[in-house]
């Protein structure tokens, strides 16, 4: 098995990118294998690696459909509503509460907010 070549942080050659960079401009690796890493050194831990792709391989991202997008408004609805008082609390309730954070706090916020 050959091993794939690796790159400096940022010194990447031209028409290689990451899932991410593919994201933002669009694209998605499509089935391709990674041609090459990225390395960035890391002071005290291992080093951080991103994979890459060929940017001429890449494929355009599928398009959101009407299911998908319905899917989606009904996870974000289920992740605002408080389980205590079933309203929509207007924001992602925490799951470090577990409700919302009137019902989390009847009594007012705690003394450290």
């Amino acid at each position: 098995m050959a091993t794939l070549p690796v790159y400096p942080w940022r010194l990447a050659p031209d028409g290689l990118a990451t899932r991410r960079q593919l994201r933002v401009a669009g694209l998605r690796p499509g089935g391709q294998d990674v041609v090459a890493q990225l390395e960035r050194p890391r002071r005290r831990r291992t080093a951080l690696t991103a994979f890459l792709y060929r940017v001429d391989r890449a494929l355009p991202v599928r398009p959101m459909t009407p299911a998908k997008t319905a899917a989606l408004d009904r996870a974000n609805a289920a992740r605002r509503t408080c389980p205590a008082c079933r309203t929509d609390a207007g924001y992602v309730i925490p799951v470090s509460l577990g409700t919302c954070v009137p019902c989390a706090y009847p009594e007012g916020a705690p003394d450290g907010a």
